[in-house]
């Protein structure tokens, strides 16, 4: 019998078939559709300080990055990146063999996991997870574990790690861990306690770790963010992911960075450049200036974001949603639940003709739907009026 034709195959590979257009793409075209408020997607309303921006038109006028930039990064943005983690957390990282420039922080992500697995591997992963984790694990050909996130009702309520669920989830076939925090989409900062116990394992079962950590600056009330690679019997095996794009509110720029031992970044390095090879070249060079920015403004940024998680987690209350207030990132997760509702892509299409406001549902960013299914993701880096018009909307829904 003859085989498949090529034409018969299908043209998505099979790592790949289970990943559609995502629901970014879809609800963002729901809130252009109906001219809703679009509180779906993570990016900022208004950009950055001026000074940075400044910055990106200086190096462009000056001819600085219109060429091809160096593979590893601008010197001068390698050398901010050392600087940074040295002046927040301690961490003396050499910029030449132990920092790399990426396209923001989903290349970064992607060339750590096409780098560091190989087929077979396992990768456990913490669920909900943003969508770009459960795509590079495919790519690479290893196999997703998550450990779920697990919602409290109590007083402080938030979403968390079963330390015994994750010590569990571990094999003899698990190469890395996948750690997110401050965590996208619940809010979650892992505390010292847990990440000293993550960090614990991670050294008994001598495994790698990569660690998504763009929302480090983005940290309320009383969490902390603490970097894994500071813990004991890390920094040898940790590969710390960060972003210009969620603390300096420039998104386009995606201007990312991996920081870790030599023969990590090597091995990081050794994918990325046949992904995008280099990127950003001008933007560089403003980033590595928005990294010595005074304590000042990543304090004022803290506190605006503050401000307006408060404004939107009492729009959303007083709406009727179950509101777990975030401890870090730019997103409230919600229950719809106490709305009469449960299936958060049903409520999700919906409301933009409902209320004119978009919004996610976070069963995209779990491997059990129904798991996410009455949860639903509103991102607060908009304008204070926006959200005090998207929150009275909800109200009269």
């Amino acid at each position: 019998m003859a085989g498949m034709t090529s034409s018969a195959r299908p043209h998505l590979n099979r790592r790949l078939a289970e990943f559609g257009t995502t629901i970014f793409a879809e609800m963002s075209a729901l809130a252009v559709a109906t001219g809703s408020i679009n509180l779906g997607q993570g990016f900022p309303d208004t950009d950055g300080p001026e000074e940075v921006r400044e910055a990106a038109v200086r190096a462009l006028r000056d001819g600085r990055g219109n060429q091809y930039p160096p593979g590893p990064g601008v010197p001068e943005l390698r050398t901010a990146i050392a600087a940074h983690q040295q002046r927040r957390y301690g961490l003396s990282y050499d910029p030449d063999t132990e920092v790399l420039v990426t396209a923001g922080a989903t290349e970064a992500i992607a060339a750590s996991l096409l780098a560091l697995l190989e087929p077979g591997d396992e990768v456990v992963a913490l669920e909900p997870y943003y969508d770009s984790y459960a795509a590079s694990i495919a790519m690479a050909g290893g196999r997703r574990v998550p450990v779920t996130l697990r919602p409290s009702f109590d007083e402080e309520a938030r979403f968390r790690l079963d330390l015994d669920e994750l010590r569990a989830a571990v094999t003899d076939r698990t190469r890395l861990l996948l750690i997110n925090t401050p965590h996208n989409p619940t809010g979650t900062v892992l505390t010292r306690a847990e990440l000293a116990a993550v960090a614990e394992l991670a050294v008994e079962r001598d495994l790698l770790v990569v660690t998504d950590e763009v929302y480090e600056h983005l940290v309320f009330d009383d969490a902390e963010h603490l970097p894994l690679a500071a813990f004991p019997g890390m920094r040898e095996r940790t590969v710390t992911i960060g972003s210009a794009g969620k603390t300096f509110s420039f998104t386009g720029w995606k201007v990312g960075w991996v920081t870790a031992a030599p023969e990590l970044v090597t091995a990081v390095r050794s994918a990325k450049q046949f992904l995008t090879y280099v990127s950003s070249g001008p933007f560089q060079y403003a980033v590595a200036e928005a990294l010595a920015l005074p304590d000042t403004y990543f304090e004022a940024f803290r506190a605006g974001m503050l401000a307006k998680r408060d404004v939107l987690a009492a729009g959303l209350t007083e709406a009727g949603f179950e509101v777990f207030k975030p401890a870090g990132t730019y997103f409230i997760t919600t229950d719809i639940r106490p709305l009469g509702e449960k299936d958060g892509f049903a409520f999700c299409r919906a409301l933009p003709e409902r209320a004119g406001v978009v919004a996610i549902p976070n069963a995209v960013f779990y491997d059990d739907r129904e798991a996410g299914a009455p949860f639903v993701r509103f991102a607060f880096c908009k304008r204070e009026e926006v959200l005090q018009e998207a929150a009275e909307r909800l109200r009269h829904m």
